[in-house]
């Protein structure tokens, strides 16, 4: 079980180079993504061009985890991370995204999601780590996450992490064309039952050409939002966050990226990028099998 103190920003590594003979998004420069556009049925070249870039990210995801020991920092499992991702020709999609300075985002413990890698920070025996990688290749993304156990990890969190990966099916599963988004938060908070907190503060998303298009998904039911409608050839992501205490979230104001509960309990996140098919859903991203 890690006894760890509470969690701060640690000191950064330069950032890491991408060959000039990968292709960029249009924010890799400045760091601005410019406006968003609302979803749309994906081309076949976008579609196949999506599968393999969530293969680089699945594979990119599967290296970093492979690399989880007591006493690695979180900036060593960035730079597994990124080289896969470059050996691959793709573009580390949150480098420099918004001005976020690297390749994965690594999340321990109370931290729910962009928390940055560091020079500092090591995984320790017990801890919980949300490993979040995208990649952009072929001018589209793929993207995924998952939480793995660092050695033992006490019973609290073993079930956590068991019920966030089952929340991701029920969620997935809840996809239908014509059926409402709204409508993966409502399957999600049924499976839930009030066991866990369901993070609201952040939430799945459109994916494609965009790494984040004008599609939100909440993961927690809202009658007020969410009524837009599933078709065929539309890509997503569905990312639930569930938290052993408050599901309520801050942003350090030191990095300005790094979301934590604000109880301090622990979270856990799964993540897939989907497509919306004529029956149901494919999933385009691959988890590590437990």
């Amino acid at each position: 079980m890690s006894t760890r103190p509470t969690l701060r920003p640690g000191p950064l590594s330069p950032r890491r180079k991408v060959p000039r003979e990968i292709a960029r998004p249009s924010y890799a420069l400045l760091g601005e993504p410019g406006p968003t556009h609302p979803p749309r049925a994906r081309t076949p070249e976008e579609l196949a061009n999506m599968r393999t870039a969530s293969d680089i990210a699945s594979e990119a995801l599967a290296a970093a985890a492979a690399a989880i020991a007591p006493g690695v920092t979180t900036d060593e499992l960035d730079a597994v991370a990124h080289g896969v991702m470059i050996d691959r020709g793709a573009y580390p999609s949150t480098l420099n995204y918004r001005g976020y300075p690297k390749s994965t985002c690594i999340s321990i413990n109370e931290v729910i999601c962009h928390g940055i890698p560091d020079l500092r920070t090591t995984v320790e025996e017990g801890d919980i780590v949300t490993i979040d990688v995208t990649a952009y290749y072929g001018g589209v993304h793929g993207d995924l996450n998952q939480t793995f156990a660092v050695g033992e990890v006490d019973q609290h969190a073993k079930d956590l992490m068991e019920a966030t990966r089952r929340a991701l099916d029920v969620g997935i599963a809840a996809v239908r064309p014509g059926g409402q988004v709204r409508d993966i938060g409502k399957a999600i908070e049924k499976f839930v039952r009030g066991r866990y907190g369901i993070v609201h503060q952040f939430g799945g998303h459109g994916i494609g050409p965009d790494f984040h298009d004008g599609l939100h998904v909440q993961h927690n039911f809202d009658r007020r939002g969410g009524g837009e409608r599933f078709f065929p050839g539309m890509t997503l992501t569905v990312e639930p966050m569930l938290t052993l205490g408050s599901p309520d979230a801050r942003v350090w104001e030191a990095d300005g990226w790094t979301a934590v509960t604000v109880d301090g309990s622990r979270c856990a996140q799964e993540e897939h990028t989907i497509l919306v098919t004529e029956t149901g859903t494919e999933v385009l991203t691959t988890h590590v099998p437990h």
